[in-house]
């Protein structure tokens, strides 16, 4: 289901008060909170279709990075993988790290990359809130349709910077949503950001050089730079 659709209502029955529709809309924000920790069989095929329905928001945000070869680059909450075979294809010998919260999405994002596991591709668990690297490691850092799950946004931008070499990028990728999005009310957990709001949080902790790009409907990117 695409985002446009829940923004308007189709594919979600607000008549609550029949028994019938609580349930439904039940079993739907039982699946959607899935989006920001993947559990179980729900949160496999959850995955999947995170593979699947992210492709054309990635691709277009990705096509304003300008890549250089041989960058070593780390995506948080990097879900099912397969943003990380696309940041393989955007820089030619590239080293690329995931990290994600849930070890559903550790497993799926391995299972995707297994040919190049170990070798150009690593994937362990993690929270954005404490990056388990080192300093100054990454020339990238990309975030696709997850910083609205991420615990005190203010202090994960700080381990972003603190991860990033100096002058290395920080690309956040999302689709726009209100406050009163029928997003909110079926995924627990989601704090919807708008892209000025974003940029005002980057700048705080540090980032220079930020600048929002949109694409109708609803997509938004933001790329800053660490000084």
């Amino acid at each position: 289901m695409k985002n446009s659709d829940l923004e308007h209502g189709r594919g979600v029955d607000h008549a609550a008060d029949k028994p019938e529709n609580r349930r439904k809309n039940s079993l739907l924000s039982k699946f959607f909170s899935n989006c920001a920790h993947p559990r179980g069989a729900m949160g496999r095929m959850m995955l999947s279709m995170m593979n699947c329905g992210h492709a054309p928001l990635t691709n277009w945000g990705l096509g304003h990075i300008p890549f250089e070869d041989g960058w070593t680059i780390l995506d948080v909450g990097c879900g099912g993988g397969q943003t990380l075979r696309r940041l393989l294809g955007r820089s030619k010998g590239a080293i690329v790290h995931g990290i994600d919260i849930s070890d559903e999405s550790v497993a799926k994002a391995r299972k995707v990359n297994d040919d190049l596991l170990d070798t150009r591709v690593f994937v362990r668990q993690g929270s954005a809130a404490e990056l388990p690297y080192t300093d100054s490691t990454f020339d990238l850092v990309t975030a696709v349709e997850t910083v609205y799950f991420w615990p005190e946004l203010p202090h994960c931008f700080e381990e972003v910077k603190r991860v990033l070499k100096p002058g290395g990028l920080f690309a956040i990728l999302i689709e726009v949503s209100s406050a009163d999005s029928v997003w909110t009310r079926v995924v627990d957990g989601l704090t919807p950001y708008s892209p000025e709001h974003l940029k005002e949080f980057l700048e705080h902790a540090g980032f220079c050089d930020v600048e929002i790009h949109r694409k109708k409907p609803s997509y938004a990117m933001i790329i800053s730079r660490r000084p």
